[in-house]
């Protein structure tokens, strides 16, 4: 059984068991929390699309963590000025542990 589950502006795909790295979340760490945004549910070779969503599915999951990204640079150059600017970004993830899937109906 898996589903594709729609958190922020991404999809992802999840198994029970899985642990996925998501964009940031407001919850404790511990927290049990439920994504409804179910697009798809595949239960014993059954495969259900939503449209949009899949109609009473839900995953549910535990927030592991709260963690930041590798660290991305990024160099602005310009010619025969010697001018540079170096710049740095930290994403801001939430590691989720998924507990269960519901399928729906």
């Amino acid at each position: 059984m898996y589903a594709i589950i729609r958190s922020g502006s991404k999809q992802y795909t999840v198994r029970e068991g899985d642990l996925i790295a998501i964009e940031r979340i407001n919850a404790d760490e511990g927290a049990e929390i439920t994504f409804d945004d179910v697009l798809l549910v595949e239960n014993d070779g059954e495969l259900s699309v939503g449209a949009p969503t899949v109609q009473g599915a839900a995953v549910t999951a535990r927030v592991e963590e709260h963690v930041r990204t590798r660290k991305v640079l990024s160099l602005k150059y310009k010619n025969k000025t010697r001018q540079r600017t170096l710049r740095g970004h930290r994403q801001q993830q939430t590691r989720v542990q998924i507990t269960g899937i519901t399928p729906g109906a």
